[in-house]
Formats: C-alpha cells, sequence, structure tokens
C-alpha cells in the first residue's frame, strides 16, 4: 500500500493531495464519510472522480447521471491537454483563492471551477461533431452554476473563475493561460453581427468584477481590466483598463496580475 501511495504521489501530485485530504476530512467529520468516498475515495483517478461529481451536479428528468458520466469519462480520459488543464485549474484557485483552503475545495463546491470543467468536455464535445451534447452541456452548467461559457470557447489552462455567477464567454471569445476572472464578468459581441465577434484575452490577464468586455478586442498578456468597466477597445499588454467606456490608466503594478490578484490601478494603490 505504501508503495501505491508514493507512486501515486509521484505520477499524479495534485490527485494525491487530493485524495489525502479527503481521507483526513472523513475521519474529522465521520458525517461525510459517505460522500467522500462517493466523490473521491472510490475512485482511483482525478478525471473519473470529477466526471462523477459533474454528472450528479447536472442530471436531471430529461437525462441521468449515468448516461452524463459517460459524456464526461469519453472527454475527460481522450485528451491529454484536458487531463492537464483540469490540475492547472485546482492549483490556480489554491493559489489565488484565500477562501480556498486545499485542492479538495474547489473539485467538490466551487462554482467557477466546475463551470469551467463542464466547458472543457462541452469543448471536446463540439470539436468532435456532437454540436447537440455539447450545447446540452452548456445550458446545464448555465442554469446549476450560473456561468454561460459556449462550448467554441477556447479557454487555457490554469484559469480562476472566482465564484462564476453571472460570467458569460462567448462563442467566438479567446481566453488564455492563467487568466483570473471575478463573478459578472462578460465576454460578449457588441451587436448583431456574426463571425468572429468576441474578444481575445492574453495570458495572466486579470478582470475584475462585473467588468464587461465586448466585439473581436484584444487584450493584451498580464493587462487588467477594472471592476464594473465596459471595453470596447484594444487594451495593450502590461496596462490597466477602467471606466465606461475603459480608457487606459497606467501600467500594471505586478508583473503576473491574475496570480497576485493585484486589483490596484497604479502607483497610488487605488482599488479598480
Amino acid at each position: 500500500m505504501m508503495e501505491t501511495a508514493e507512486k501515486l504521489a509521484t505520477i499524479d501530485p495534485v490527485w494525491s493531495q487530493i485524495r489525502d485530504e479527503a481521507i483526513q476530512m472523513a475521519t474529522n467529520e465521520p458525517g461525510m464519510s459517505g460522500f467522500l468516498h462517493a466523490t473521491i475515495l472510490n475512485f482511483d483517478r482525478l478525471e473519473l472522480a470529477l466526471a462523477s461529481h459533474l454528472s450528479e451536479k447536472l442530471a436531471n428528468s430529461e437525462m441521468g447521471a449515468r448516461s452524463l458520466c459517460e459524456v464526461f469519462e469519453e472527454a475527460f480520459t481522450d485528451n491529454k491537454a484536458i487531463s492537464e488543464a483540469i490540475r492547472a485549474d485546482i492549483v490556480a484557485h489554491f493559489d489565488r483563492d484565500p477562501a480556498c483552503r486545499l485542492y479538495l475545495d474547489p473539485v467538490l463546491y466551487f462554482k467557477g471551477f466546475l463551470a469551467v470543467q463542464t466547458y472543457r468536455a462541452a469543448n471536446w464535445l463540439i470539436t468532435n461533431n456532437r454540436r447537440g451534447m455539447a450545447l446540452y452541456l452548456q445550458n446545464r452548467a448555465s442554469e446549476i452554476f450560473q456561468a454561460d461559457i459556449h462550448p467554441a470557447a477556447q479557454i487555457g489552462k490554469g484559469v480562476f473563475v472566482d465564484h462564476a455567477t453571472g460570467v458569460v464567454i462567448g462563442e467566438t471569445a479567446v481566453v488564455g493561460d492563467d487568466v483570473s476572472m471575478l463573478h459578472d464578468v462578460t465576454l460578449g459581441g457588441s451587436g448583431k453581427e456574426g463571425g468572429d465577434r468576441h474578444p481575445k484575452i492574453g495570458n495572466g490577464v486579470l478582470i475584475s468584477v462585473g467588468a464587461k468586455v465586448l466585439g473581436n478586442i484584444r487584450v493584451g498578456d498580464c493587462a487588467k481590466i477594472g471592476g464594473g468597466s465596459v471595453v470596447l477597445t484594444d487594451v495593450p499588454a502590461y496596462t490597466t483598463a477602467v471606466g465606461v467606456p475603459a480608457k487606459i490608466v497606467g501600467k500594471v503594478t505586478s508583473p503576473e496580475p491574475s496570480r497576485q490578484m493585484d486589483h490596484s490601478v497604479g502607483e497610488g494603490g487605488d482599488a479598480i
């Protein structure tokens, strides 16, 4: 057993940590033991545990958990990049959210994490010409997690969506690696036009609460968007945009704003 545990920790340290935390929680909270076994400890892979948990969350009278679980398992085990992104997203939540005390927390409880992982399965489906099921997952995730992410959007790894309520990400949006966004953020179109109509968000960008980024515009790497801002034009890398409509107010004050969750505007430290 010791050799198995050590091998697991070496091969998949994130899943090993999650299992250790679940075992400790079951010891501390015996009343949660059944829940923790059903969601975590009965599985030998993170992908299978997450597939089961999401299917239970999203199941309804129209489509049961067993059918949904098969879909999630197929998506999560088919593409190594999805497995890597899931783990990067867990670490992102742990590193950036002071309310996240365990790797286990986002997997079991956090809507932003669960909504993004549902998107990852839906994106795999739409990429494999299964648009109907992809849109079904989008719809259920919107209903359950209050985040509406189109399956055709492109989202990188290490993404932190805090709280998730009211988040909207459109069909042709692109979100880079290590992006952080708070609740009520919209990456939307700017009108009725078709085609490539949604924002392109670079790596390491921080988008604060309630911001609206509209149209086929570019937000450069490590930029910051202030809370409640409406962004209608490009935002250069390493700058801060604030206001309605948003204007550039200066350079970012930290090298990795999305990781540091630094919501200051400039040297004065005013909040965004």
